[in-house]
């Protein structure tokens, strides 16, 4: 009997949880077939191939954006729900008040306020683009026949009708991640609270040789603001401050005699991933490359004339600016005219589980007051007289026409069409290379940049005197640009483009230009390049900073047998950071724990937020200033000898942490083991149990500097080589034959755990095993046909009633 009971309880379990299984499997797309919907002119037809890419043949641009847009409801619709939630500060609504401190953050930044102000400004075709992408997402929405997906269902809300700012805010969100100085500026002010200004400029290796003077006048102007906690409220960093490659030769340097462009932008890995793959083919047009869901635009690709790609450029566009507050009167503050009222705006945040939170915002001539992020009682005392923090940024600028510039290089037939598309473009900045089937080669690094009255931007200056105002922007005619070389090459990987003698200030936060050389080195040992050549450069692992430091940290004479091993291993090494070797494991895990015990040794827990690798700032210590291998700090003693006692005790605690991770046989601490790409979901990866199951993860070589990027958050102890950045996309184009252009992204198209393309591309990606989305073959073709009427009585095209503004 009770066998009897046992079976039929296990059969129910089963049947249950087969049936869940079923109910859930129904938010995976249609992709057969035929569907009526709203807002279409013609027939759509979107043909997915082996991989979950889509070629979307339309009659028109409008038509292909509402393809586009129904396309990416049907695979990304939670990641474009967090994205436009982001940008508009409305997290906590569904996640409760964890995400009140980022809501609390992009309400006072007011991003969304500013997407939906640029929309007067655009071009009636983008507008009409915009449009009909919001069309095509609310016509998904509308067409579903089973679940929503399942982080709806787990969540227990419903999406509502997507609008033209949703799209527009995600250039905010992107300007945001990849110009984010003013949280430079809060650490370095944050540092400059307890680290003496000389040391502070040894840290920042390329500020200016009268650094400790300026900073020390500085100093006191922090004294009373909230910088540590301002600071701590931002959401984390993920992975190094720069990011990219890109590089273009033109047809005297090709196999083809045609120009071909490489680019691989790098990015925070996340499961699903920044970048969607699509074709769209029209009468006049066939563009294809990388989109973001939620906008309608091929952000990197080509069309049938050019290619193109991009790199960060990392100029400073954004200050903050230490306001005055009038001593008679706090709801003003001061400038060079006088005493000013603040701007004031009321914004409430609904928070589930808990009452809504009001906030008022305050913002100077400069831009919003950065501490009203912060709840009141966490703002602090202010300094004597008063002061506060506002930031001056440009991608909250209203007449932001970026989606024109986007909509218009999409479109471009040649250079002279291009450039002028990109003078439209505000940010984020970035490094652009170009080719066309013509032969020219570009390069232009498009954007709003300031120009400073005085200073440059690395520190928060004062507000109230007018001397660190902007005095306007870089003349679009005079921003960096060239074409057709007599290298015949552009190569842009974060490092500084322009000579000495520019006369315009951009920025002081180059990356090294390691990788730029290295890209530099290889295209030499490969004069004719081809789609090959190109992507072997990708797939590089060579590490400068090993090359150079090695010889520095490996000078030691062993003092037992584990050490001599572990040196030996350093000296024999090629400094490729290959995943079946040791000595990459080995190098990191000894440069982490020798920059540990440097800078904690000589400034304490104050350095905590700013403690990385930093292998330039370590190469200096090793051959300029040894004096800060010998500075205790917080009572840890003196171990004597300089530096070659810090190395050997970074080398113990090393070897012994390594032992405990990997076994004793040094042999099997090969890089993979420890340095896993992992692809996090913002909501699966934090739920125990099906976190692994649904956290995509794939063995990887590269390092913190090498052209196959695989950096690593050293500050996790839990997880320190772990690549949670790298490149999320890859592509090659050669202009002789722009539909050849091959093309990877990870993890996989798809953001439905449930679908077989969540990650299915994770280890075609890791291997440069590509796409070649111009010539797969469909497996699947779904027809949308227009509906004779409108979905809403009253609604815009893009099938959303109009709201007030948020």
């Amino acid at each position: 009997m009770i066998r009897i009971i046992l079976i039929t309880v296990l059969a129910l379990v089963v049947a249950l949880a087969g049936g869940i299984y079923l109910y859930l499997s129904s938010s995976l797309p249609q992709t057969d077939g035929r569907l009526i919907v709203a807002g279409l002119k013609a027939p759509i037809r979107i043909m997915r191939d082996a991989a979950d890419v889509p070629l979307i043949v339309a009659k028109d641009d409008e038509d292909a954006a509402f393809g586009l847009g129904f396309v990416h409801a049907q695979e990304r619709l939670f990641q474009m729900e967090l994205m436009r939630r982001t940008g508009a500060g409305r997290l906590a609504e569904i996640f409760g008040e964890e995400a009140l401190p980022i809501d609390r953050q992009m309400r006072v930044l007011g991003l969304y306020r500013a997407a939906e102000a640029e929309i007067p400004f655009l071009s009636p075709a983008t507008r009409r683009v915009l449009a009909a992408y919001a069309a095509g997402v609310n016509a998904a929405i509308a067409a579903r026949r089973g679940a929503l997906p399942p982080a709806y269902l787990l969540l227990r809300f419903s999406p509502e009708p997507w609008r033209i700012a949703d799209s527009l805010v995600w250039g905010k969100l992107m300007a945001l991640l990849l110009e984010g100085d003013y949280r430079g500026e809060l650490l370095r002010a944050r540092l400059l609270e307890t680290i003496p200004p000389a040391d502070l400029a040894v840290l920042y290796p390329g500020y200016p040789p009268n650094a400790p003077t300026t900073l020390a006048r500085l100093r006191p102007l922090y004294r009373g603001l909230p910088v540590r906690r301002l600071y701590a409220a931002l959401p984390p960093a993920v992975g190094p401050v720069h990011a990219s490659n890109n590089w273009v030769v033109d047809g005297r340097h090709s196999a083809s005699g045609k120009p071909l462009l490489a680019n691989d932008p790098h990015l925070e890995f996340a499961a699903p991933g920044v970048w969607f793959l699509a074709r769209l083919e029209t009468p006049t047009h066939d563009i294809a490359g990388a989109t973001a869901p939620g906008s309608p635009f091929i952000v990197i690709g080509h069309n049938e004339h050019i290619a193109w790609g991009f790199t960060s450029t990392g100029s400073d566009v954004e200050d903050l600016y230490v306001e005055k507050l009038d001593p008679g009167d706090p709801g003003r503050y001061l400038t060079p005219q006088g005493s000013a009222p603040f701007l004031l705006r009321r914004e409430v945040i609904r928070v589930r589980g808990r009452a809504p939170v009001a906030l008022t915002i305050r913002a100077t001539r400069h831009g919003p007051v950065l501490s009203d992020a912060l709840p009141p009682l966490d703002r602090g005392p202010a300094a004597a007289p008063g002061t506060v923090l506002a930031l001056s940024a440009t991608f909250t600028r209203p007449d932001d026409r970026s989606a024109d510039a986007l909509y218009g290089i999409d479109h471009a037939a040649d250079w002279p069409s291009f450039r002028a598309a990109l003078a439209s473009f505000v940010g984020p900045q970035q490094n652009i290379v170009y080719a066309d089937g013509g032969g020219t080669i570009g390069f232009i690094a498009p954007g709003l940049v300031p120009i400073r009255k005085k200073g440059d931007g690395w520190l928060p200056e004062p507000g109230w005197t007018g001397e660190y105002d902007w005095a306007g922007f870089i003349p679009f005619a005079a921003l960096p640009q060239a074409t057709n070389p007599p290298s015949g090459r552009f190569v842009s990987a974060n490092n500084k483009i322009v000579p000495g003698t520019y006369p315009y200030f951009l920025g002081r936060g180059w990356d090294l230009p390691d990788r730029a050389r290295r890209i530099a080195t290889l295209l030499d040992r490969t004069p004719r390049q081809s789609p090959e050549a190109s992507a072997a450069i990708q797939a590089d692992t060579f590490s400068p900073m090993a090359a150079r430091l090695v010889p520095l940290m490996a000078r030691l004479a062993p003092h037992s047998a584990r050490e001599r091993a572990a040196l030996a291993r350093l000296r024999q090494w090629n400094f490729h950071m290959d995943r079946d070797q040791v000595a990459p494991l080995l190098f990191t895990a000894y440069l982490r724990e020798f920059s540990r015990t440097v800078l904690f040794g000589r400034f304490g827990a104050a350095i905590a937020p700013y403690w990385d690798l930093k292998p330039q700032v370590m190469e200096i210590v090793l051959t300029k200033r040894q004096d800060w291998c010998g500075s205790p700090q917080r009572g840890e003693s003196d171990p004597g000898g300089g530096c070659a006692a810090r190395l050997r005790a970074a080398l113990d605690r090393t070897l012994a942490a390594l032992s405990r991770a990997y076994g004793p046989d040094m042999a099997g601490w090969r890089w993979g083991r420890a340095h896993l790409a992992h692809f996090e979901n913002p909501l699966w990866s934090r739920i125990p149990i099906i976190a692994d199951w649904l956290t995509p993860s794939i063995p990887t070589p590269g390092g913190y500097d090498t052209l196959d990027r695989g950096p690593s958050d050293v500050r996790d102890d839990k997880a320190p080589f772990v690549q949670r950045f790298g490149a999320g996309l890859r592509m090659i184009t050669d202009l002789a034959a722009p539909q050849d252009a091959r093309m990877i992204v990870t993890p996989g198209q798809s953001g439905n755990p449930l679908s077989r393309h969540f990650a299915d591309l994770v280890r075609r990606w890791r291997d440069f095993v590509w796409l070649f989305p111009g010539h797969a073959r469909p497996v699947s073709t779904l027809v949308l046909q227009p509906r004779a009427t409108p979905a809403f009585a009253g609604a815009d095209r893009t099938g959303a009633p109009k709201e007030p503004r948020r």
